[in-house]
């Protein structure tokens, strides 16, 4: 089943109880709360609270979307430990995670086999929380390319690690959809947004129909729940993104 969503970090400038509001009004099923800004890693009394606020308007917390990168040489004055408890008390299935801080072009065996080890790390950490791991699909990380991509969920092989999957900026949509179909297997929660051709042009989610259907048609023959949220809008409008909610349960309805 698609689930639809809301990313908290599309409304930086919002509080929680603005989006909470905003996600009810439109009538999504979850919001992904953001660590940078509105659910920080090590606050457990916000995580908790922002917790009973979701759960209290009949909304699901669908993921934690930390902003902690996974580099060769792990910085321990950013451990881990903060984020995972922090996806605890915020009642999260999953964490979004960074692979890297550089294009995959330019990281090294080394570097990535650092990666890969930190990888499976969290992932364990996580597992016994009943926490999942999953990849932020983006540019300047491993995940920035399908080959390297799949690369990397290769090496790190682990059960509890999968990816996050939105349609890199500029690229034809029948190239996306041909790196969806390869990347498939592995992905959990999708992003949704219509940036063309680059990501200073956004459009109403509803004028990337043709494009959307090439994916959502993949993305719902996959077993399994997942959430496509909805990550930014034109004009960082909430008017926008009501629109945009409407389009999204449109098209998830028409796919069961």
């Amino acid at each position: 089943m698609l689930r639809s969503g809301l990313v908290s970090i599309t409304f930086r400038k919002l509080s929680v109880e603005e989006i909470v509001d905003l996600a009810h009004s439109a009538g999504v099923e979850g919001i992904e709360w953001g660590g940078d800004v509105h659910v920080p890693p090590g606050d457990m009394a916000r995580a908790r609270e922002v917790r009973r606020l979701t759960e209290d308007a009949g909304l699901m917390v669908s993921a934690y979307g930390s902003y902690y990168r996974l580099r060769p040489d792990q910085d321990e004055d950013d451990p881990f430990e903060a984020v995972l408890a922090t996806a605890v008390g915020l009642g999260a299935p999953v964490i979004r995670v960074w692979a890297g801080d550089q294009p995959s072009s330019e990281i090294d065996a080394a570097g990535r086999a650092g990666i890969v080890a930190q990888s499976r790390r969290i992932a364990d950490l996580a597992a016994a929380q009943g926490i999942a791991i999953a990849y932020e699909y983006h540019s300047h990380t491993l995940t920035d390319a399908l080959d390297s991509a799949l690369d990397l969920l290769r090496a790190v092989d682990h059960p509890n690690v999968s990816t996050f999957w939105q349609p890199p900026n500029g690229r034809p949509p029948e190239e996306n959809r041909a790196g969806l179909d390869a990347v498939a297997p592995y992905v959990t929660n999708i992003h949704c947004f219509h940036w063309w051709p680059t990501s200073k042009d956004r459009h109403p989610l509803a004028d990337g129909e043709a494009n959307w259907n090439l994916y959502l048609d993949r993305i719902a023959a996959l077993p399994g729940d997942r959430f496509v949220s909805i990550e930014f809008v034109k004009d960082d409008a909430p008017e926008q993104f009501l629109q945009d909610a409407a389009t999204l349960k449109r098209w998830l309805a028409q796919r069961g």
